[in-house]
C-alpha cells in the first residue's frame, strides 16, 4: 500500500489491511476506531488516548505505522469517509425562515458555550489581564487571525500586548517577558506544537498562562493555569466547518468585554489614538 495513494483508501479498510502489522497498543487504538469511528473524530489526540486506554504517542505511532503522517492527517480523512456516508444536506432554498434557523443554531450554540465556561475562571483571567504589565498573545495556524484581533482590541482598551504570525515572533517575546507579563495561548484543538512550547517557556519564566481552547482535555489544557473553554453544543466535526472561528471570537469578546470599562479605559487614556484619528474619519 502506497502513501500516495492511502489517501485515496478509506481509513477503515488501511486499519484492517495494516492491522495485523502494528504493535498490541496500537490495536487498542485501532480496535476503538473501528467500533467508533464518530467518536474518533469528535476527539483530539487527547480525548482519543484517554479513550483508547493508550498514551498520546501511541495514537501517533499507530497513524504512523499504517502510513499517516500523523493524527490530524488520519483524522481528516476518516471525517471525510463519515461524510460520504452520512451526508448532511445544507438547505439552500429562499424559503422564509432558513436564514433565521442558522442564525438560531449559532444562538444555541453560544447559550451552550456560556453554560461551559466557568465564571469564577473568567474572572481570574479578567483580573490577570487589568494587573499584568503586558499579555503575550501565542497563537499559529488558523488562529493566528485570533490572536492579531485580540491584540489590537487589548490595545484600544489600554491593555500592552504582543502578537505575531510566527513562532519564531511569540517565542522571542515570551523569552524576553517580564516576571509581571502573562501569556494568553489560543489553539483550538489544545495541541498545536508550537503553543505548547510557548506556554512551557512561560511556565519556565513564572508567568501565569491563560488558554482558550474548545478542548478541555488537551495538552494545552494541562499545563495552563487558567482554561477559558470555548466549546458550544457537542456536535460532530465536520473538517470544513472546523475553520469557522465563532466560539474562539466569542470567548476573547466575552473576556475583552469584562475587562473593559468606562473607568478602565480613562485610566489608561485608551481612547486618545481614537480621538487623535478622528479628524481623518468622515
Amino acid at each position: 500500500m502506497e502513501k500516495d495513494n492511502i489517501l485515496n483508501l478509506e481509513v477503515l479498510d488501511v486499519i484492517k489491511a495494516k492491522y495485523d502489522e502494528i504493535f498490541a497498543a496500537e490495536k487498542k487504538v485501532a480496535d476503538f476506531v473501528m467500533q467508533n469511528p464518530q467518536k474518533t473524530v469528535d476527539s483530539n489526540v487527547s480525548e482519543l488516548a484517554k479513550q483508547s486506554g493508550v498514551s498520546d504517542a501511541t495514537i501517533v505511532r499507530m497513524c504512523h505505522h499504517i502510513g499517516y503522517t500523523g493524527y490530524y492527517q488520519f483524522r481528516i480523512t476518516l471525517a471525510r469517509d463519515l461524510g460520504k456516508k452520512q451526508y448532511k444536506k445544507i438547505e439552500s432554498s429562499e424559503s422564509n425562515g432558513t436564514v433565521g434557523r442558522f442564525f438560531q443554531g449559532y444562538a444555541e450554540n453560544m447559550l451552550a458555550m456560556g453554560k461551559r465556561l466557568d465564571s469564577a475562571t473568567m474572572w481570574n483571567c479578567v483580573k490577570l489581564l487589568k494587573t499584568c504589565n503586558e499579555a503575550h498573545i501565542i497563537a499559529l495556524g488558523n488562529t493566528c487571525v485570533l490572536s492579531q484581533y485580540m491584540g489590537f482590541r487589548l490595545g484600544r482598551i489600554g491593555v500592552k500586548s504582543s502578537y505575531g504570525i510566527s513562532a519564531e515572533y511569540f517565542m522571542n517575546h515570551v523569552n524576553l517577558a517580564e516576571p509581571e507579563d502573562i501569556v494568553l495561548a489560543i489553539s483550538k484543538s489544545g495541541t498545536s506544537k508550537p503553543v505548547l512550547l510557548g506556554v512551557e517557556l512561560a511556565k519556565d519564566k513564572g508567568l501565569k498562562c491563560i488558554a482558550i481552547t474548545a478542548h478541555e482535555q488537551s495538552p494545552l489544557s494541562e499545563i495552563s493555569d487558567y482554561v477559558l473553554l470555548a466549546q458550544g453544543k457537542d456536535q460532530p466535526f465536520d473538517d470544513y466547518m472546523d475553520y469557522a472561528q465563532t466560539n474562539m471570537m466569542a470567548a476573547i469578546d466575552a473576556l475583552l468585554n469584562f475587562v473593559a470599562n468606562e473607568e478602565w479605559i480613562k485610566k489608561k487614556q485608551a481612547d486618545k489614538p481614537e480621538t487623535i484619528l478622528s479628524e481623518y474619519k468622515l
